[in-house]
């Protein structure tokens, strides 16, 4: 009998591409799979969505609101598979994802080795999804893997993974203190326990993006303190594979990357940042400015500059995301609509905004 695979699914707010992702799920050529959906106290329609397919045998249960992390603990304590299939609520896979992955699997003699994809980012539309090739795209050690990561500020979208019970076993819960990067964390322990990555070339994974998704920042304050724990914790993996150069350089790199995050409102935090790259052998300069800002900031401060930068970048994402709805309600527009008009509307709006941020 071939292997049971289980597609695990936490959702919260997730009623309009819920059935996309459920979609996609049931659309696997694998046919040996489970589906088990849990709904993380949502306060829109998710559930109600979810559970239209329990017909076709997906297993939905709901709990109250609790984070992203503990309804992935839920939804792996109610599973029975012999792979793992993380998914999240809004994000797509190729009908042929798994069947590529399982294929590598089942040609490997090794359960503790991990199988990754590519991935591609869309907004509305699943098929004007880009997917560029990245340095992690490769079969890889876990400390080069790692290394990477830090190094060239690389990740994987959660549902590239494909990993087997026993290594899944072997690594743990997700950590529920992490309130963004909580994949990036837990993936970079199951990479420890395991032999290795074999990247799957043709399997696919189709990220939506989303505004104030789990892996945005923003200027919470628990998530900033969630995030500095998340790179502590990154540093130490893989710290504990080797400790040269090359790996300090690597996490020095990665600790100015995302001192954007932090700088200059969280001084704290920058401060435990900074004393942790001079212990590696290294020093953190601000944050680089486009020349824009830097005007800005010349005149009214580094703060007033930062603020400026994410209030324009946000003016251009809604925008952007105006633009691909109307070019998405084009594409499923019923006879008799007309909303060319309010695409070439948006679309003139973006450039204008676009030629103003220059």
């Amino acid at each position: 009998m071939k292997p049971l695979v289980s597609i695990l699914i936490p959702a919260y707010n997730s009623e309009r591409w819920i059935g996309d992702t459920l979609r996609s799920a049931l659309g696997q050529s694998w046919e040996r799979k489970e589906i088990i959906v849990v709904d993380d106290g949502s306060r829109d329609g998710t559930l109600a969505v979810a559970e239209q397919f329990t017909k076709y045998g997906v297993q939905v249960v709901s709990q109250a609101n609790q984070g992203a992390a503990a309804a992935r603990n839920q939804a792996y304590a109610l599973c029975s598979g012999d792979y793992i299939q993380w998914l999240d609520a809004d994000d797509l896979l190729s009908p042929d994802k798994i069947s590529l992955q399982m294929a590598a699997a089942m040609r490997s003699t090794s359960k503790s080795r991990l199988f990754s994809s590519s991935w591609g980012a869309f907004l509305n539309r699943y098929h004007t999804a880009k997917f560029v090739p990245s340095a992690l795209w490769h079969d890889l050690s876990p400390k080069e893997w790692l290394l990477r990561k830090l190094g060239q500020n690389l990740f994987m979208q959660t549902a590239t993974w494909l990993v087997s019970r026993e290594l899944t076993e072997s690594v743990g819960q997700w950590d529920t203190r992490l309130l963004s990067d909580d994949d990036g964390e837990y993936f970079s322990r199951v990479l420890l326990a395991s032999d290795g990555v074999e990247f799957v070339p043709g399997a696919k994974v189709y990220y939506r993006m989303v505004p104030n998704s789990l892996s945005y920042v923003g200027t919470s304050d628990r998530k900033r303190d969630a995030h500095l724990l998340s790179m502590q914790l990154h540093i130490g993996y893989l710290r504990s594979l080797e400790d040269t150069p090359r790996v300090r350089q690597a996490c020095v790199q990665y600790l100015q990357n995302c001192l954007i995050y932090f700088y200059p409102e969280r001084s704290d935090i920058v401060e435990k940042m900074s004393k942790l790259a001079t212990e590696l052998g290294g020093e953190l300069k601000p944050p680089s400015l486009k020349w824009k800002y830097k005007c800005i900031k010349w005149v009214a401060g580094w703060r007033t500059a930062r603020h400026a930068e994410m209030t324009l970048q946000r003016i251009r994402w809604s925008l952007q995301r105006s633009l691909d709805e109307m070019m998405y309600r084009v594409e499923n527009r019923k006879p008799g609509e007309d909303t060319l008009g309010e695409c070439e509307t948006a679309r003139h709006q973006i450039a204008a905004r676009s030629d103003d941020g220059r």
